[in-house]
Order: structure tokens, then sequence, then C-alpha cells
């Protein structure tokens, strides 16, 4: 019986923490800090992008440079290198972010839409730490054509056939 008492009580007092520890990930995720650059040639309909993310717990990092790259593709694009083509971003057009803000918050939730159009490639290239934060790439692809669909769907987009 003091063995369960003890169990309870410490998850009770680690729950806390960790929960603190989750919303300053989300907090610097928010913020999507993050540099992505072409990686090389992916199959047809994805992109192949090293994304590098930043947070105070290098798993968190990890995760975090999944959902970088899918916001890289919708709203930053990237640049090229060797052997490969920068794209711009899916949706040009200034201010989509601010106008779809209802969109994207569920798109970019834990575990939300975003997860269906990345998948990894490698496990962490590079785990650097800088000052009090961890600086981590890796190597992810996003499935563009796929994501384009999602994105023409929402409005967010307009589609390629639409005419101009």
């Amino acid at each position: 019986m003091r063995k369960i008492l003890f169990i309870l009580t410490a998850v009770l007092i680690c729950m806390p923490i960790f929960a603190g520890s989750k919303k300053k990930a989300d907090k610097d995720t928010d913020l999507f800090r993050y540099e992505i650059e072409c990686a090389g040639n992916g199959t047809q309909g994805t992109y192949l992008v090293k994304v590098w993310s930043y947070s105070k717990n290098k798993n968190v990092a990890t995760e975090q440079c999944k959902k970088n790259a899918v916001h890289g593709v919708i709203f930053k694009g990237f640049s090229g290198g060797e052997g490969c083509v920068g794209q711009r971003a899916l949706v040009a057009r200034a201010g989509a972010e601010q106008e779809y803000a209802d969109y994207f918050k569920l798109f970019f939730s834990d575990k939300g839409e975003y997860y269906k159009y990345v998948s990894v490639t490698s496990a962490p290239t590079e785990i650097v730490k800088v000052g009090k934060q961890y600086k981590v790439g890796m190597v992810v692809s996003v499935m563009k054509d796929d994501l384009r669909k999602a994105l023409e769907q929402a409005g967010v987009v307009r589609g390629l056939n639409s005419g101009f």
C-alpha cells in the first residue's frame, strides 16, 4: 500500500514539471525559429529538405524539425544547394498566415494535419549546443503535392488550373 501511495505522490509531483516543459516547447515552436535548405532531390511529388530547429531540449528540437519543414515549404521556401534547386513558398501571399490563423493553429498542433505531409529520412545529423539551446539539424521529406492539394481544399492557395 505504501508503495502505491509513494508512486502516486511521485507522479502527481512530476506532472506539473513535465507540463511546464511541454508549454515551453510549444512556445518555442510558435515562434517558428528555424533554418531550411534543399538537401537533395526527393521522389516525385516531394521535397527533400534539411531543417535546423532550436530548443532548450534536443528531443523537442528534433520533433519540431518535422513541423518546421512543413512550415518552411508553405511560407518560406528554401534555397538550393549542391545539385538541387531552391523552391518558392507554396503560399506567396503576404499575410496569409495571419489571415488563416485558425486553420494553421489546428494544422500545426501536436500531431496535427501537418504530420501527414512529412517523413523523417534520417536521425538528426547535427546537434550543436548554442548558448542555452540546442540547434538540431535533420533531413526530412515533405510531400509537397499532397500538401498543396490540402491547402487548395482549405482555400489558402488557389489551384494551379484556376487561371490567372
